[in-house]
């Protein structure tokens, strides 16, 4: 069974009875606009798995190689090559990054969020005041255009043998916000 709806304005609504037993709810918003729904919203959550881990430079900012996925609803991270989310959908996105960082001697971090190769925004700066290891986290609402656009997360470390660490505290995840 089908409900086709008329608007005056000439466009049309259809509503089609699911193929399946469940029942199913929609609703629609009163805005104009693109209805979304859970199919089509790209969310990620990765991190730095096992596989050692990543020696990088002191005072250098340096791309965070994320190769283990816990989701990725819409296949929009690349886990093994360029280690960066390109969104296929257009529309602000929810960005949030931690850094995971160990070294000896003194021991300081940044961590950031970088759009289509350039820094886009600086999380908060960790100085451990003599420890071997730190945390620093980032966060930030963006516009991606939902086919070139790209977000990678990036670290500096100032110590003596920095690495990131191998574990989920080294990490990115994002969501589609809201579409334009």
């Amino acid at each position: 069974m089908s409900i086709v709806l008329q608007s005056s304005g000439g466009g049309s609504l259809t509503i089609q009875e699911p193929t399946t037993a469940s029942n199913f709810t929609a609703t629609l918003p009163a805005s104009t606009g693109t209805v979304m729904v859970s199919g089509n919203m790209p969310a990620f959550s990765v991190y730095r798995g096992t596989g050692g881990q990543q020696s990088v430079s002191s005072q250098v900012f340096t791309k965070v190689q994320l190769n283990t996925e816990n989701f990725d609803t819409a296949n929009c991270f690349d886990s093994t090559t360029n280690y960066r989310f390109t969104p296929n959908v257009a529309g602000y996105y929810q960005m949030n990054g931690s850094l995971y960082f160990t070294g000896t001697a003194t021991v300081r971090g940044i961590v950031a969020l970088y759009k289509n190769g350039e820094n886009l925004t600086f999380g908060n700066y960790m100085d451990s005041f003599n420890a071997t290891q730190g945390v620093a986290v980032v966060s930030t609402l963006v516009y991606m255009n939902g086919s070139t656009d790209y977000i990678e997360l990036y670290g500096f470390i100032q110590a003596t043998s920095p690495t990131f660490v191998d574990n989920p505290a080294l990490s990115m995840s994002g969501y589609l916000a809201r579409t334009v």
